[in-house]
């Protein structure tokens, strides 16, 4: 099996690098503003210097893309901003949340809609976000299959990307219990029935779901816990793997992209 090269660490490139001051401008520039912008980079520079975090950031920034590169190649940064945005209104909506079944999750649900400030906005930013969320996976994996992005040497990648999209599902189904009105109570009783018929491991999935034989006073609690610690851990873990193997393995072509004839190779292989 061929080997990849190691590709060198782009350079910083020239626009992004400060100019030198010109002669007689050192004094102009002594003002308020600018003494803050050296402030500010003094300390960039000098966490740099112990974390070397900008050789990682050129790293994972700077690098070359194929050629054709168009709109679809955006859908994955736009999945991973979907999910930075749920992740943020639902920090928000926790923060008025209580998983009590006798009540208290639809209360606290009907006071941050009606009583908080901007709470009907953030919730619904939450609601119709997750939907937009399944839909972006959905568009991604779609892209990655039909432009052959699941071959060698990304089959890992691939990989992660299924496990994603089964925890993106699985977040927005123990979500769809919390604000526990009748259609939720009664939907989530059909999705636990259904894993229940799995061979082997439904069982044991829908107890686990349930937290128990039946549904009860635990099984909101069960998917509070899911919804908000379990699935969004792994999501960042699976992410954070997922974008270091985009940048180290690079994006593919599109399919319709000829590769150029190169005659040295031609003469190599002759």
């Amino acid at each position: 099996m061929p080997k990849l090269p190691k590709l060198p660490t782009p350079p910083l490139p020239p626009q992004f690098k400060s100019p030198p001051p010109r002669p007689g401008d050192e004094a102009a520039g002594s003002g308020p503003l600018q003494q803050a912008a050296e402030a500010g980079i003094s300390v960039v520079d000098w966490v740099d210097e112990r974390m070397s975090l900008s050789g990682a950031g050129r790293w994972m920034l700077f690098r070359k893309v194929p050629k054709g590169t168009n709109w679809a190649y955006t859908l994955g940064s736009a999945t991973m901003f979907a999910f930075l945005s749920q992740a943020v209104t639902g920090v928000f909506l926790a923060m008025y949340y209580r998983p009590d079944p006798a009540g208290g999750a639809y209360e606290s649900i009907r006071y941050v809609t009606n009583e908080v400030f901007l709470g009907q906005f953030v919730r619904g930013m939450h609601k119709w976000g997750s939907t937009v969320m399944v839909v972006l996976v959905f568009l991604h994996m779609g892209r990655t299959f039909f432009y052959g992005a699941y071959k060698y040497p990304r089959e890992l990648n691939w990989v992660i990307g299924v496990v994603l999209l089964i925890l993106t599902m699985l977040m927005s189904f123990t979500g769809y219990l919390l604000p526990f009105d009748q259609r939720a109570y009664w939907a989530t009783i059909v999705g636990v029935n259904i894993n229940g018929t799995g061979p082997l491991l439904g069982p044991y999935l829908s107890d686990f779901l349930r937290a128990g034989p039946e549904f009860g006073a635990t099984t909101l609690s069960r998917f509070y816990a899911i919804h908000m610690l379990l699935v969004p851990g792994a999501i960042a873990a699976m992410i954070g793997a997922h974008l270091y193997l985009v940048a180290k393995l690079g994006t593919t072509a599109p399919p319709w992209q000829k590769a150029e004839k190169n005659p040295e190779l031609r003469k190599a292989e002759l």
